[in-house]
């Protein structure tokens, strides 16, 4: 039989319970196989009881001091019930400088006790018990994921300015740098704000009408890179440039935020947009094939320009083992294929039509292509205007071998 002996407003703060008219401490700490959340318990005495229920400086530098035993119990493993209760008399009823020089000796949960209000100035002189008496029974989580955040930037050797903070504040990524940035001007000091304007202006004006083209080789509302990296590094330099106190973590947060708000514009816009002007004139079907030779079919008069078309297919069929893609005006007798492993593409024109059983001949010139800019580019060009309409972005090659050379030698380049 258990019962609760002594508990306080946080359900977390561990409980004195008695079982089985025995007295024990009872918390919870991590999660078993299943992801449920695991209870430990041991033995405590009635001047352990004493101290909990009056004390809750100790109390917490107590749950601080087991939960790393908690943590070597694993998902299955017992708790070591004997170092656990070793822990009773130092922590709870010795002089606060033998708690002192005991935390300095042993592993313990620091983010638990600044969540719930340990001074950090005083925890890192290693004077914690002094530390606790600013501790409150309430936990403030972000507080104590503010601290980490610290810790690992002072392991890089950064160290935040008044300004470079407050960015990271109203980006929402002091805490965790890989989150998605949005603009939280509320979190800011107020007398900090105008200064972050100033900055998020500097960089809006730094990336005035860049655009971030979207990706179907990565998926159907993928990010091309390089527009991203091309917009970053535009932003990194206007911002350093006008602001050059600030550490590399602010001007980075900065730059997300407008590469992360351009990318959300872009994956609602058609992969063609703006590219596919003048195609509103074309009067014969495409065909479109993948390398597991899916077809789809783009006719005259569609809603969708063939532009869209394409790169809606390229969207849905891309994928690691599926990197050849074929555009064909069976009509004109051409067509391009676009191999994305290589950043290549070819232009197939058809010499001669079959007559008598005898095979066609085709005209087949291949040419390197910069990145998917440059498929949009040449995808756009030729629907607009065939093959011919690709000259101007060659050099093209009909020899193999000498575009196998070119492209290697641009690889190692």
């Amino acid at each position: 039989m258990r019962d609760i002996v002594f508990t306080r407003r946080s359900g977390w703060i561990p409980n004195v319970i008695r079982e089985d008219g025995e007295l024990k401490l009872m918390l919870g700490a991590g999660a078993d196989a299943n992801h449920e959340p695991r209870t430990f318990t041991f033995p405590i005495r009635d001047a352990h009881l004493a101290v909990i229920q009056e004390d809750l400086g100790r109390h917490l530098l107590l749950w601080s001091a087991v939960l790393p035993l908690c943590d070597a119990a694993g998902t299955r493993g017992r708790l070591d019930e004997n170092a656990a209760a070793a822990l009773l008399d130092p922590v709870l009823l010795s002089a606060p400088a033998d708690v002192d020089a005991l935390f300095r000796r042993i592993p313990w949960d620091r983010s638990r006790l600044i969540a719930h209000g340990a001074d950090i100035d005083l925890l890192e002189r290693g004077q914690v018990c002094a530390a606790m008496r600013a501790a409150t029974e309430t936990s403030d989580g972000k507080r104590a994921q503010k601290h980490r955040a610290d810790r690992r930037r002072a392991e890089r050797g950064v160290e935040l300015g008044p300004l470079d903070a407050a960015l990271l504040m109203y980006t929402g990524q002091y805490v965790h740098g890989a989150t998605i940035p949005r603009r939280t001007p509320a979190a800011v000091d107020p007398a900090l704000l105008p200064e972050v304007i100033r900055v998020i202006a500097t960089a809006e004006q730094a990336c005035a009408g860049m655009r971030l083209g979207r990706d179907p080789r990565r998926g159907k509302r993928a990010t091309d890179k390089r527009d991203w990296d091309r917009m970053a590094t535009t932003v990194d330099a206007a911002v350093r440039r006008a602001h050059p106190g600030l550490v590399d973590d602010a001007v980075r947060t900065v730059s997300f935020l407008m590469c992360s708000e351009a990318a959300d514009r872009s994956r609602n816009a058609p992969v063609g947009d703006g590219e596919a002007a003048g195609e509103g004139a074309r009067r014969t079907p495409l065909s479109f094939t993948d390398d597991k030779d899916v077809e789809r079919k783009w006719l005259p008069g569609s809603p969708r320009t063939a532009t869209e078309e394409f790169w809606e297919f390229v969207g849905d069929r891309s994928a690691s083992d599926n990197e050849v893609f074929t555009i064909e005006d069976e009509k004109k007798g051409e067509g391009i294929q676009l191999h994305f492993y290589a950043d290549s593409i070819a232009r197939i024109t058809t010499e001669r039509e079959g007559d008598g059983g005898s095979d066609p001949e085709y005209r087949v010139e291949y040419s390197l292509v910069d990145g998917m800019r440059g498929y949009r580019t040449l995808v756009s060009a030729f629907v607009r205007g065939g093959c011919a309409a690709l000259d101007q972005y060659g050099p093209w090659m009909s020899d193999v071998d000498e575009f196998e050379r070119t492209r290697r030698e641009r690889k190692a380049g």
